[in-house]
C-alpha cells in the first residue's frame, strides 16, 4: 500500500470517525437533563404564541428524533464548507444554527471570538512546545546536573498547580498591586472606535495577552518537556550517538539534528492533540482573565443551557483534533524514514 492508498483510507476512516463524533454528540446533549424550550420557546420570554411556534420550528423543538438527528448532521457536516461559500454563492456558515440565549447565528458569534482564542491558546500552545522541547533536550544532555534536577521540579510543579489559581495570584500581584498588566480585556479600541494602525492595535493585544498567555505557557509547558527527556534519554543511549561523537561532530548538531529527530515520534503526537485543542478555548483561563475568547464563550453557554452553540464548539474541537491526527501520521513519514504506508 503507497502514500495515496494510506491517505484515501484514512479519509474514509476519518470521515466516518467525524460520523461518530457525530452521533455521540447528539445522543449526549438529547439525554441531558432539562429543557431548553421551557427556557427559551415559552411564550412568558418570546411575547406571543406565534412567534413562541416559529422559535420552536426554528429551534427544531418537538421534531421527531430521527429527523433532528439528520438535520444535525447536515448542518454540522455542511457548516464547515463555508470556505466555499465565495464560489459557490451560498452561506453554509449559517447552517450552525442560531443560539438560543443571543437569537444570532452561532457562526458570527465564533467569527468574533475566534481571534482572541487563536492569539491566546494559539501562542501559548507554541511556547510552550518549544520551551519544553529545548529545555528537555537540554535536561536530558545534562541528565543528573543542578540543571536536569530544576528543570523537572519547575516542570513538575507549574504543570501541577491549578491555571486558575495561578491566574489569579499573577492578576493579584501584577496587574492590582503594581499595576503593570490590566485585569482582563478592556480596550477602548472596537469595530466602532477601531485603532489608529495595525501597530497599536498590535502593542494594545500584547499587553492585554501578556498575563494569560505567561499563565498557559507555564501550565502547558512541563508536559512538553518531561515527554522530551524521557525520549532524548533513550534515544542518547543508542548507537549512532557514539558514531557521531566520535566523527566529532558538534553537540548541538548531536542532540537536536540525530538524537531528537529520533525522538521525536511521541512528541509530534503529543503537539498534535494540543494544536487540534486550540479551538476549545481555555476556559478556566478566560473566565479568570475576562478574556472574551471561545473558551469564555463556551462557559456562558454551559450556565446558559445553549446547546446549539456547545454543539457547533464540540463538533470543532473534535473536527480539528482528528485532522490534526490525521497529519500528525502524515509527519511521521517524513521524520523517520523507517516508517512505511504499506
Amino acid at each position: 500500500m503507497g502514500l495515496r492508498t494510506y491517505i484515501i483510507k484514512r479519509t474514509v476512516y476519518s470521515f466516518l470517525l467525524i460520523l461518530f463524533v457525530l452521533i455521540i454528540n447528539f445522543i449526549i446533549f438529547e439525554l441531558m437533563p432539562g429543557d431548553p424550550m421551557a427556557l427559551f420557546a415559552n411564550q412568558a420570554r418570546l411575547g406571543g404564541k406565534e412567534m413562541t411556534e416559529e422559535m420552536m420550528k426554528l429551534w427544531g423543538f418537538g421534531e421527531p428524533m430521527h429527523v433532528k438527528l439528520g438535520r444535525y448532521i447536515y448542518n454540522m457536516l455542511t457548516g464547515t464548507l463555508f470556505w466555499l461559500d465565495p464560489l459557490i454563492g451560498t452561506d453554509f456558515s449559517k447552517n450552525f444554527g442560531i443560539s438560543y440565549f443571543t437569537n444570532r447565528y452561532i457562526s458570527l458569534e465564533i467569527s468574533e471570538r475566534l481571534l482572541n482564542t487563536l492569539l491566546l491558546v494559539g501562542a501559548s500552545t507554541i511556547f510552550a512546545i518549544m520551551i519544553g522541547i529545548i529545555l528537555g533536550v537540554l535536561a536530558a544532555h545534562k541528565r543528573g546536573s543542578t540543571f536536569d534536577n530544576l528543570s523537572v521540579i519547575a516542570s513538575l510543579t507549574t504543570f501541577s498547580l491549578p491555571s486558575f489559581w495561578m491566574g489569579m495570584v499573577f492578576l493579584l500581584t501584577f496587574a492590582f498591586r503594581l499595576g503593570w498588566f490590566p485585569s482582563g480585556r478592556t480596550t477602548s479600541f472596537s469595530a466602532i472606535n477601531p485603532p489608529p494602525n495595525i501597530f497599536v492595535d498590535l502593542a494594545d493585544r500584547i499587553y492585554h495577552l501578556f498575563l494569560p498567555v505567561l499563565v498557559l505557557t507555564l501550565f502547558m509547558y512541563g508536559s512538553f518537556l518531561l515527554l522530551t527527556r524521557a525520549t532524548m534519554m533513550e534515544s542518547l543511549t543508542e548507537d549512532y550517538i557514539l558514531t557521531a561523537k566520535a566523527k566529532g561532530l558538534k553537540e548541538r548538531t548531536i542532540l537536536f539534528k540525530h538524537a531528537l529527530k529520533n525522538a521525536s515520534l511521541p512528541l509530534i503526537t503529543n503537539a498534535a492533540i494540543a494544536i487540534g485543542t486550540i479551538l476549545s478555548g481555555a476556559i478556566i483561563t478566560e473566565q479568570v482573565f475576562n478574556y472574551p475568547g471561545l473558551g469564555w464563550w463556551t462557559w456562558k453557554a454551559i450556565s446558559w443551557s445553549d446547546y446549539p452553540v456547545l454543539h457547533t464548539i464540540f463538533y470543532l474541537t473534535a473536527l480539528c483534533v482528528i485532522a490534526a491526527n490525521f497529519i500528525a501520521d502524515l509527519l511521521y513519514g517524513v521524520v523517520d524514514p523507517r516508517i512505511k504506508y504499506g
